[in-house]
C-alpha cells in the first residue's frame, strides 16, 4: 500500500514536470520575441527540472532504496537551477549587445533603435579601457588611507 501510495504521488509529480516543460515549448512558438520566448523556456524548463527532480528522488529514496541514485540526482537538480538561468542571462545580454530590440505586446519595439539597445545592456561606457575600475579604487583606497592617517 505504501508502494502505490509513494507511486502515486511521484508520478504526479512526473505529470505537473512534463507540464511545465511542454508549456515551456508551447511558449517557444506561441511567444512574439526573443526575450518572451527565452523568458518563457527558462523558467519552464527551471520549475519542471524541480519537479520531475523531486518525484525521481522520492521513487529513488522510497521505491528503489537506492540513497546514492538521489543525492545524484538532487546534485543534478542543484547544478541545473544555476546554470539554466546564467544561460539565459548571458542569452539576452548578448542580444541585447547585438543589437536585439524587445518589443511590447502589440508588436512594436520598446526601444527607438538597436543602437540603444547596445548601450542598454553595457555594464561599462563605449570609452572604456581594461584596467580603468583599478586604477579608480586604488585612488579611492589611498585617499581614504590618507584622510584617515590625517594627511589628507
Amino acid at each position: 500500500m505504501f508502494d502505490l501510495l509513494i507511486m502515486a504521488v511521484s508520478w504526479i509529480l512526473m505529470i505537473v514536470g512534463c507540464v511545465f516543460v511542454v508549456s515551456g515549448a508551447v511558449g517557444l512558438v506561441r511567444m512574439p520575441d526573443l526575450y518572451t520566448r527565452l523568458h518563457a523556456a527558462s523558467l519552464t524548463d527551471t520549475g519542471g527540472t524541480i519537479v520531475i527532480g523531486l518525484a525521481l528522488i522520492i521513487q529513488a529514496v522510497f521505491i528503489f532504496d537506492n540513497n546514492m541514485a538521489a543525492i545524484k540526482m538532487g546534485l543534478i537538480v542543484f547544478f541545473t537551477l544555476f546554470t539554466g538561468p546564467t544561460a539565459s542571462h548571458a542569452l539576452a545580454k548578448t542580444a541585447l549587445l547585438c543589437g536585439q530590440v524587445p518589443v511590447d505586446a502589440d508588436g512594436k519595439p520598446i526601444l527607438d533603435s538597436p543602437e540603444e539597445a547596445t548601450l542598454l545592456a553595457r555594464s561599462r561606457p563605449a570609452d572604456y579601457r581594461h584596467g580603468e575600475d583599478a586604477k579608480r579604487i586604488e585612488d579611492e583606497m589611498d585617499a581614504l588611507n590618507k584622510k584617515r592617517r590625517g594627511e589628507g
